[in-house]
């Protein structure tokens, strides 16, 4: 696997990001285009409103389906990086550091870790502020 660094570290997965993203967004389109042709025809406009109800609960899920299981593994993550300042200091991560800056901390090499995570408590760095500042990076490849 290549090195990961911050300029590679998202992750884009091409079925999900891009071909289903254009699906939807092409069905969306075709199915609003297909309401408003019934609408001024006056025929067939349950079909069309039903249509149009599936395709955005399928946005909806789509959108959800990526939110719910990255929200559970912020947490985790959260928890991850308090064990790992707990066990590096003997006392637990400040509580002023948010889950944001946890996400972002993960990445810094454990000689960083400990000074990056007060830096971003007393600070209020971002996660992206945070990931900027790592000079020695520690990959996370098990990110969803």
């Amino acid at each position: 696997m290549k090195e990961q660094t911050y300029g590679s570290h998202r992750q884009l997965v091409p079925a999900y990001h891009f071909y289903l993203a254009a699906l939807l967004l092409v069905l969306l389109v075709a199915t609003v285009f297909e309401l408003v042709g019934s609408i001024r025809s006056g025929e067939g406009i349950l079909v069309a409103v039903i249509l149009v109800g599936i395709v955005v609960a399928l946005v909806l899920i789509t959108a959800l389906l990526r939110v719910f299981p990255l929200r559970a593994q912020d947490r985790v993550i959260r928890v991850e990086e308090n064990l790992r300042h707990y066990l590096m200091t003997g006392k637990p991560l400040d509580p002023r550091v948010t889950i944001r800056q946890a996400v972002g901390l993960r990445f810094a090499s454990d000689d960083e870790f400990v000074g990056l995570a007060r830096r971003a408590a007393e600070n209020g760095m971002s996660e992206d502020d945070i990931k900027r500042a790592i000079t020695t990076w520690r990959a996370d490849t098990y990110r969803v």
